[in-house]
């Protein structure tokens, strides 16, 4: 039997397949208060089409963005302040790196901020943040306060929503880094919402796309809560470790998850982890 972490579209490249590109999904908390571990940062690659859907949203009053993105009146008026706020000039005072400043699920996976200097440059290279607003971040690009998920029904001149907004941009970005980096796999540990911003079939590697089950009523699911946070400890892992074949992936066995062979179809890789 093939290897079931590899999808088997092209074995050629499967079999001398090195180096991967991470993909992971923002996250919805924030934090602009505790104190940064680098000095480095970096400008993010789309700011003039981030700028462009800014000015959209600024054109909307706070009830509009409580309705558009189904928030709290006190959310809405938060980002309403956030995006008056925006400005195409990245700074000290008005950004972070984007990867110390999201603080979601995946984040307390990631732990980031516990990243020596070297493993964030690994990081720069080799990860890589899908976002509504920014399109595609590196973990040390600037990045102001915002929310707007990819899946917001934001009509635009390009279309209905913001993966129309996006096209093809994100995947091009994608395939022009892998080339760089001569990564031939596209780790995805993206939630779908994110992940649908992509455009797979345009991909130029294989994409491997993880799967994290809890034994919870007597089977194996998938609770996202702890798949989020899996997806984190497994993209610092990589990191941390510098994986770089796509094989190694079954030796993850961090917070309690092992891999299982009868479980993983060919380009997901599955991890299962008993009742906590």
């Amino acid at each position: 039997m093939g290897n079931p972490l590899y999808n088997s579209r092209h074995p050629s490249t499967i079999q001398s397949a090195n180096r991967m590109l991470i993909v992971v999904s923002p996250a919805k908390s924030l934090d602009y208060e505790s104190s940064l571990t680098t000095e480095s940062g970096t400008r993010p690659q789309f700011m003039d089409q981030s700028q462009l859907l800014i000015e959209q949203l600024q054109e909307l009053s706070p009830p509009e963005v409580g309705e558009l993105m189904g928030i709290s009146d006190k959310l809405a008026d938060l980002n309403f302040g956030r995006y008056l706020s925006w400005r195409p000039r990245v700074t000290r005072k008005n950004s972070r790196p984007a990867v110390l400043a999201f603080k979601g699920d995946v984040y307390i996976g990631l732990q980031a901020e516990t990243f020596s200097q070297k493993d964030l440059d690994y990081a720069q290279e080799h990860l890589r943040i899908l976002s509504g607003l920014y399109g595609l971040l590196r973990p040390l690009d600037l990045m102001q306060p915002y929310r707007l998920e990819m899946g917001t029904k934001l009509p635009t001149e390009r279309g209905n929503n913001l993966y129309d907004f996006w096209g093809e941009q994100i995947t091009q970005a994608l395939n022009k880094q892998l080339k760089k980096t001569k990564s031939q796999v596209l780790l995805n540990l993206a939630s779908n919402e994110y992940f649908s911003a992509v455009k797979p079939k345009l991909i130029s590697s294989e994409v491997i796309s993880p799967v994290f089950k809890d034994y919870k009523s007597g089977q194996y699911k998938i609770i996202s809560f702890f798949a989020k946070k899996a997806r984190g400890t497994m993209s610092r892992w990589v990191i941390q470790n510098r994986i770089e074949d796509p094989a190694l992936l079954r030796n993850f066995n961090l917070d309690g998850y092992t891999y299982s062979e009868t479980e993983s179809k060919p380009g997901k890789p599955t991890f299962l982890r008993d009742a906590q």
